[in-house]
């Protein structure tokens, strides 16, 4: 039987286990399943969505919250006030960030706090959008490429989500289950709205998928792009260097140990810059823009009065502080002082009701890590690199969620769920008028500024 077994792939990037396609492929009597989940994603997507938020968006108030506001600085007309009223209400909350920075591009020092990659998408939708600019001002177009990528983005996040169930779980029931409570989760309204979760979790999804098929340049270059679209995508180096790992360890009896580690820490190395490039570039930007004299952009008088009213901060005023930092980070800045991410900081009595709201996700992956750890533990002390003699009955036997393949998935929702627990802050504490920059330097900051009327 080994002269019939697959050579393991020991190149840079595919440093893991054999790939069986008979074990990892949903067979293609489930090909049913896989129309029937597009189907009900589409009738829960984004787009029918709107529908329902313009329904409530008329007849409820909005709350008056302290949230990022702009001015609109086009002129609207008949249609852009229907846009408006119909996609509106996806504009709310981090949204405005978003589609501020899409048609103004990032003018305050807060909006870093928000990566490009969704706002790069949005103004491809604009792009497509071209031949309708005489009915249609700027503002209107970016609600309706929110609207129409969103609703693309989740379903082929849905799709890629049962896809790499049956990669992973080796049973196309639970894979299917699994994308069809994706669809169906009362947080699909963060799908919905101008957000990048549904981007994001497309791309995440997709790459985890290709690196479970021996992949590894692809799923790299998806995790990259998923990481110029939220931060959090540093943490998916994660599977990254387990599959590393892994592949290291089964081509220890095949290959030269020497060779294969220097192969191990050249794939390491390059994992970590890939990820880490979309994030640092960006993070430079940021130091150009604030800590170099002569390379901010100009600004319009209205947003240049709203920093002035709101106290945010602009380029060429007084130079921030985190521009003198050894590691000048202007993300970790933002997150310290706008959003107070930090231990336990977010451990406040009047705060009780949101951990209330966050305990069945709490005490479902603590209890899913329990069940799965006392079935496993000989794998999950090696950490899924080394099995026991049974590994091969284990393998069998363990389908669906107590596959061997679900630990390092495992790992990843556990580790979220503690930084989450401990160190995140979802409330944004943004500075009053006199925080941290004062009406003088903006007001200095005027001779800076292009003055001419909003087109």
């Amino acid at each position: 039987m080994d002269r019939h077994r697959r050579p393991v792939d020991t190149s840079l990037w595919s440093l893991r286990p054999e790939f069986d396609p008979g074990k990892e492929e949903c067979k293609s009597g489930h090909e049913a399943e896989t129309v029937v989940l597009l189907s009900i994603s589409l009738v829960s997507s984004p787009g029918d969505g709107a529908l329902c938020q313009a329904f409530f968006n008329a007849i409820i108030p909005d709350h008056h919250a302290e949230a990022f506001s702009p001015p609109r600085l086009a002129p609207s007309g008949c249609v852009d006030q229907l846009v408006e009223g119909l996609l509106g209400g996806l504009s709310r909350w981090d949204a405005e960030h978003f589609l501020f920075i899409a048609e103004h591009g990032y003018l305050y020092e807060h909006n870093f706090a928000f990566f490009p990659g969704f706002p790069l998408a949005l103004l491809v939708g604009t792009e497509l959008l071209r031949p309708l600019r005489g009915l249609l001002n700027q503002r209107s177009c970016l609600l309706i490429s929110v609207a129409s990528l969103n609703s693309l983005f989740s379903i082929l996040a849905a799709v890629a989500l049962h896809d790499l169930g049956c990669l992973v779980l080796h049973c196309p029931r639970q894979a299917f289950y699994a994308a069809l409570l994706f669809c169906l989760s009362p947080a699909n309204v963060f799908l919905a709205a101008g957000y990048s979760e549904a981007l994001f979790a497309f791309l995440t999804f997709s790459s985890m998928g290709q690196l479970e098929r021996g992949r590894g340049w692809i799923s790299g270059l998806l995790f990259a792009l998923a990481t110029g679209v939220r931060s959090n995508g540093l943490v998916s180096v994660g599977f990254l260097l387990h599959s590393q790992c892994r592949g290291f360890f089964s081509s220890l009896v095949v290959s030269n140990p020497l060779r294969q580690f220097f192969k191990l820490v050249a794939s390491v190395c390059l994992s970590f810059l890939t990820l880490s490039l979309p994030f640092a570039l960006f993070q430079y930007y940021a130091y150009t823009q604030f800590c170099l004299s002569g390379s901010a952009r100009s600004i319009r008088e209205p947003l240049v009065q709203l920093a002035m009213d709101k106290g945010y901060r602009i380029a060429e005023g007084n130079e921030p502080p985190w521009c003198s930092w050894d590691l000048p980070l202007i993300y970790s800045y933002i997150q310290d002082v706008y959003w107070n991410v930090g231990f336990l900081r977010y451990y406040e009595f009047k705060q009780v009701p949101n951990f209330l709201l966050a305990a069945p996700v709490a005490i479902l992956v603590s209890w899913a890590t329990w069940t799965y750890v006392t079935t496993h533990p000989w794998l999950c002390l090696t950490l899924g690199l080394r099995r026991n003699k049974n590994s091969k009955t284990l393998e069998k036997s363990s389908l669906g969620f107590l596959s061997p393949q679900v630990f390092v998935y495992l790992v990843h929702a556990v580790s979220l769920l503690l930084f989450g627990g401990l160190c995140m802050h979802i409330q944004p504490v943004l500075p009053g008028p006199n925080s941290y920059i004062s009406r003088t330097e903006i007001l200095s900051r005027r001779e800076f500024v292009c003055t001419e009327e909003a087109m």
